[in-house]
C-alpha cells in the first residue's frame, strides 16, 4: 500500500480525448513535446535557409553580374531534387530517420559556414558557391524525406492534417520573415546571411537530440536490393491513379513557380520596386502562405480533393496572367501573395491524404517517388527562368509562364482520376 506522502498530486487538467484511430489519449499539439522540438528546430533552420535563398542570387549577381549565372546557381542547388530522391527514399526507409536528420543538419551547417568564411576572406568564387549549393541541396533531400515521413509517428492520425498545416505555416512564415531578413543581412555583409544559416542548422540539430519518439515504426529485416525497393515504392504510387496524376500536375506547376521566383524579382525592379521592396514583396507573399496554411484544415474538411486540385490550378493560371500584366509593384505583390495563399490548401489536403494511405514501411520511397516527379522540374524551372530573362525580358517571360499554367489547369480539368475523387480526404 502506497503511503499518502508518496502519491503524485492529482492533475487538475481534464483528461485528453481519445484518438478515434488508436483509442489512445491524444495530447494537443501545443503540449506534444516531441512535435514542438521537431517543429521549432525546423522553423529556425528554415528561417536561416530562406534568408540565403534571397542571398544566393544577390551573391552570384554581385560576383558575376550575370542573371544566367544566378539561374545556373539555382539549377545546381536544385539538381539533387532530380537525381537523389529515389535512392534517398530507400535509405530513409532503411536508416534511423532521426539520426539521419542530425547528420544532415551538421553537414549543412559546415557548408553554410564555408561560404561565410570564404566571403569574409574575400576568396569566394562561383565554383565554391555551386559546390556548396549542390551539397546542401543533396542533404536537404534526405532531411526533408525523413522529416515528412516521421510526422505520423510523432502525432496521432487524428491530428495529421493539423500538424501538416502547422508545418506549412512554419515554412511560409520562414519565407515571410527570412526573405527580408536575408536582404538586410546581405546589406550588412556578404558573409552574414550564411553565418546565420549555419547557426540555424545547429539549433535544429540540438532539438533533434532531445526528441524521445522514434521516427519510424518497427521494421522487419530488409529484403532485396535498393533497386528492388525503389521499384516497390514507384509501383505502389503508380497504382494510385489520383496520386499519380496530381504528382504530375505538381511537376508542371513547380516548373512555373521556380521560374516565376527569378522572373518576379526582375519584374518587380522593372515596375519600380527597390531592392528592399523586392525582399518585402516576397515576404508579403510568405504572409499569404501563412494565412493559407492556417486556413488549409478548414478547406480540407469541406472541399473534395478533386475540386480543390482543379480550382487551385485555375486560380494560379488567372493570377499568373495578372502578374504578367502588372504595371506597378502593388498589384504584382498582391497577385504573388494570392498565389502563395493557394499553395498550402493543396499541400495540406494532398499531403494528409497521401500520408494517411501510405504504409509506414513505404513512406520514404513513396515520398521519394512523388518528390522525384514533382520537384525534379525545379532545377529546370530555375534554368528556364534565367534563359527567358536573358532572351525575352521579364514581361514576355511572365506571359509565357501564364500560358504554361493555363495548359496545366486544362489538364487537371480533363483528368478523369482527378474529377472522380470522392469527397474530402481522410483527416
Amino acid at each position: 500500500m502506497t503511503s499518502p506522502d508518496t502519491r503524485a498530486p492529482a492533475d487538475p487538467r481534464p483528461p485528453d480525448p481519445p484518438d478515434a484511430a488508436t483509442a489512445d489519449r491524444v495530447v494537443p499539439l501545443h503540449r506534444n513535446r516531441d512535435f514542438l522540438l521537431l517543429w521549432g528546430g525546423s522553423a529556425v533552420s528554415l528561417l536561416g535557409s530562406t534568408a540565403t535563398t534571397i542571398a544566393y542570387p544577390l551573391l552570384v549577381l554581385a560576383l558575376t553580374g550575370s542573371p544566367f549565372a544566378a539561374g545556373l546557381a539555382g539549377f545546381v542547388a536544385l539538381l539533387p531534387a532530380l537525381l537523389l530522391p529515389l535512392p534517398a527514399g530507400a535509405l530513409v526507409d532503411r536508416w534511423p530517420r532521426r539520426r539521419l536528420m542530425i547528420w544532415c543538419d551538421a553537414l549543412r551547417a559546415l557548408g553554410a559556414a564555408a561560404i561565410a568564411v570564404a566571403a569574409a576572406l574575400g576568396v569566394l568564387g562561383l565554383p565554391l558557391v555551386l559546390a556548396v549549393g549542390f551539397a546542401e541541396g543533396a542533404l536537404t533531400v534526405f532531411h526533408g524525406l525523413a522529416s515528412h515521413a516521421a510526422v505520423p509517428n510523432v502525432v496521432p492520425r487524428s491530428q495529421l492534417s493539423l500538424a501538416l498545416s502547422r508545418n506549412e505555416a512554419r515554412g511560409r512564415a520562414a519565407v515571410m520573415l527570412g526573405t527580408p531578413l536575408g536582404g538586410a543581412l546581405f546589406g550588412v555583409g556578404r558573409a552574414v546571411p550564411f553565418l546565420a544559416d549555419a547557426l540555424s542548422y545547429l539549433v535544429s540539430l540540438t532539438g533533434l537530440l532531445f526528441i524521445r519518439k522514434e521516427f519510424e515504426a518497427e521494421r522487419s529485416a530488409h529484403t532485396g536490393g535498393m533497386g528492388e525497393q525503389i521499384r516497390e515504392g514507384l509501383g505502389w504510387l503508380w497504382r494510385q491513379p489520383f496520386l499519380r496524376t496530381t504528382t504530375l500536375l505538381v511537376a508542371g506547376s513547380n516548373l512555373m513557380f521556380r521560374a516565376l521566383f527569378l522572373v518576379t524579382i526582375v519584374l518587380a525592379g522593372d515596375v519600380g520596386a527597390s531592392s528592399a521592396g523586392v525582399g518585402l514583396m516576397v515576404g508579403v507573399a510568405g504572409g499569404g502562405g501563412v494565412l493559407g496554411s492556417l486556413a488549409a484544415p478548414w478547406f480540407a474538411r469541406r472541399i473534395a480533393l478533386g475540386t480543390l486540385v482543379i480550382g487551385a490550378n485555375w486560380t494560379w493560371a488567372v493570377l499568373m496572367a495578372v502578374i504578367a500584366l502588372s504595371r506597378d509593384p502593388f498589384s504584382l505583390a498582391a497577385a504573388y501573395a494570392a498565389m502563395w495563399f493557394v499553395g498550402p490548401l493543396w499541400n495540406v489536403a494532398l499531403g494528409s491524404y497521401q500520408l494517411d494511405i501510405t504504409p509506414d514501411r513505404l513512406r520514404g520511397r513513396v515520398l521519394a517517388a512523388m518528390t522525384t516527379l514533382s520537384n525534379g522540374t525545379l532545377p529546370i524551372g530555375s534554368l528556364l527562368g534565367g534563359l527567358l530573362l536573358d532572351r525575352a525580358g521579364a514581361r514576355t517571360a511572365a506571359l509565357a509562364l501564364a500560358v504554361w499554367m493555363v495548359l496545366i489547369a486544362g489538364a487537371a480539368s480533363l483528368a478523369r482520376s482527378v474529377r472522380a475523387t470522392p469527397g474530402p480526404p481522410p483527416r
